[in-house]
């Protein structure tokens, strides 16, 4: 199975995230069939790990680390942080380039998130990518059909751009299943924080 852990987003600030990616010059060129993947908004969600490939029989392991690791974080807090997407960002280039958004608001509390998750993970001896946190979003994956120029276009236009604040109640589990045009996601376990 291959796994990631997760916050998402509430609706109303992936509408209001979806009407700006709208406009920008990679959501045109979805729309005239140019191959540009643009994120499901049901799909939209910041990384705090990534698992890759852990066998069936660890699930359980999983679940008990990632339980260990949001009980913690809800008992050291009076609330959920709060969150607010903005800004943007690229990473990589050609076919590998993908357009993103900043997650602000309380990142720190993502980051200290992100590392009771690894903390308990690497206790319970399961995977994970060790790369540093970056909260974000990818919102798109232009490919190598569309123009630099256009990317950076839209990075910058998403400099500009802020959206609702949101509190993140829930960190998820998510299994990704691939080999289609476009990842599916399956909710596995949640936790509320």
């Amino acid at each position: 199975m291959r796994l990631f852990v997760a916050v998402y987003p509430p609706v109303g600030a992936v509408s209001h995230l979806g009407a700006q990616i709208a406009r920008l010059r990679v959501g045109a060129a979805a729309a005239a069939g140019v191959r540009v993947r643009l994120a499901d908004p049901a799909d939209l969600h910041i990384t705090l790990a990534f698992l890759g490939d852990v066998e069936a029989a660890r699930l359980v392991d999983v679940v008990s680390a990632l339980g260990l690791a949001a009980d913690r974080f809800r008992d050291a807090r009076d609330a959920p942080p709060r969150l607010l997407l903005g800004g943007g960002g690229v990473f990589g280039d050609g076919r590998r380039t993908v357009l993103w958004v900043d997650a602000r608001g309380d990142v720190e509390a993502l980051h200290e998130l992100a590392q009771l998750v690894r903390e308990r993970l690497r206790v319970a001896g399961l995977p994970y990518d060790e790369k540093p946190s970056r909260p974000h979003l990818t919102v798109a994956r232009p490919g190598d059909r569309v123009e630099l120029a256009a990317v950076e276009a839209d990075r910058v236009t998403l400099d500009d751009y802020a959206g609702p604040e949101w509190p993140a109640t829930g960190l998820l589990l998510m299994r990704s299943h691939l080999g289609s045009a476009r990842p599916r996601y399956e909710r596995l376990a949640a936790w509320p924080l």
